[in-house]
């Protein structure tokens, strides 16, 4: 049998040099000082964040799980990230401050790698909303018991406040996603393919970002191109249909730079549109107008929609709005990191304040068979100020626009 009592749980590595992160270091140390100081007003002497947005809005480094688990242990003094040896060093040229690597072959070296970090807290702040039960089992058997303290609602208030160097990488995204619409729109014609027409946005963008921000790591920019009955979701997956003349679209840009995505949402059409549709699409940039000149420091979120909402209801198409009107920009994907707090819903009575990043995107959804069937989605991105809010997305909208002629 071989012998693996020579086998270290978890060790160190500072393999090369420290890469340019997202952010200076004042930024993460600003951030960092912000949990700590909830963490000394509520008695947390370490936090395990376990979520990729959390791990990345406080040390910089952004995980590839594959089904394994990482972290960042944050004390008084000192932030360590935890991952899994088959990163190498990566974690650690893209983290703040220090990292630590888990070996697999030993189950559990991960908790082990944590504890060491941890040392003798025994109340130790989790992610409520992102543990499981089996990780929250195995951390109370592995940590000794400790009480474990939900910090995501904390931590979620923090990020919903944007510094000045995060604002300037979402203009940056929200300049880059109106670069994706442009190929998009031009790339648009009759026998044409949602691959196709998404492949030439999503490689318009991601030559954009190389060429903006030379520094940074590249992952998971996308596009979702839907026409016809696939744009009755604002989430439908790309297909290989063909444009046909009539067709209604979606265009839909989704630039990712260190994780912080930003998006551009627009409704287009083969051809003229014909009179239903023309309507509803007319009703639903008149919603989407009267949301950006709602967003302003005072606002409610629920307040706003209640706004919205009033309109679509006056002209009889309530029914048939998909989902909230708009959503926080941050630490954000399409598989992690959303703000909830800062939703435009009924039931979220957030009050904007300036730094706050929001989206303005009402959708109605019209089902097939009834006239102007079809999913009508408008999006832009503002940023809150003191005296009102910044638009930061210029790609244009409505008939006038974005008409194509077959």
């Amino acid at each position: 049998m071989t012998d693996l009592s020579n086998r270290p749980e978890y060790f160190t590595s500072h393999n090369g040099d420290k890469a340019p992160l997202p952010f200076s270091k004042a930024e993460y140390a600003r951030r960092l000082a912000s949990l700590r100081a909830t963490m000394a007003a509520r008695d947390i002497p370490a936090v395990l964040l376990t979520s990729m947005q959390n791990i990345a809005y406080y040390s910089g480094f952004l995980y590839c799980s594959f089904g394994r688990p990482y972290g960042c242990v944050v004390t008084q003094d000192a932030c360590t990230t935890v991952s899994a040896n088959i990163d190498a060093g990566q974690p650690w040229r893209r983290s703040v401050e220090d990292n630590v690597i888990y070996t697999d072959w030993q189950r559990n070296n991960y908790w082990r790698a944590v504890a060491s970090l941890i040392g003798s807290a025994r109340r130790i702040g989790i992610e409520g909303d992102h543990m499981t039960l089996a990780m929250r089992d195995t951390a109370l058997d592995l940590l000794g018991g400790p009480e474990l303290v939900d910090i995501a609602p904390d931590t979620m208030a923090a990020r919903m406040v944007k510094s000045a160097e995060e604002i300037a990488l979402i203009k940056g995204g929200a300049h880059t996603a109106d670069v994706g619409g442009a190929a998009i729109h031009a790339a648009i014609r009759e026998g044409a393919t949602e691959i196709e027409i998404a492949m030439a946005g999503r490689d318009a963008m991601e030559a954009e970002i190389a060429r903006a921000y030379p520094e940074a790591e590249y992952r998971d920019t996308w596009v979702w191109f839907q026409s016809g009955l696939n744009t009755d979701g604002a989430h439908n997956p790309v297909t290989k249909r063909a444009l046909q003349k009539g067709d209604i679209l979606s265009l839909n840009t989704f630039p990712m730079i260190s994780g912080y995505y930003t998006a551009l949402e627009r409704t287009l059409f083969l051809g003229e549109p014909d009179t239903d549709s023309l309507r509803i699409w007319k009703a639903n940039v008149a919603a989407h107008e009267l949301g950006l000149s709602l967003i302003k420091p005072g606002a409610t979120c629920s307040g706003i929609c209640e706004e919205i909402n009033r309109f679509f209801a006056d002209e009889g198409l309530l029914q048939y709005r998909s989902f909230g009107y708009g959503h926080s920009f941050g630490i954000l994907s399409h598989y992690y990191g959303r703000e909830a707090g800062l939703e435009l819903r009924e039931d979220i009575n957030t009050v904007l304040e300036p730094g706050m990043v929001v989206s303005i995107e009402p959708m109605l959804w019209i089902p097939e068979g009834q006239p102007g069937a079809g999913g009508y989605r408008e999006h832009d991105i503002l940023v809150v100020e003191e005296k009102g809010a910044e638009n930061i997305t210029g790609f244009p909208y409505g008939p006038e626009h974005n008409t194509i002629s077959a």
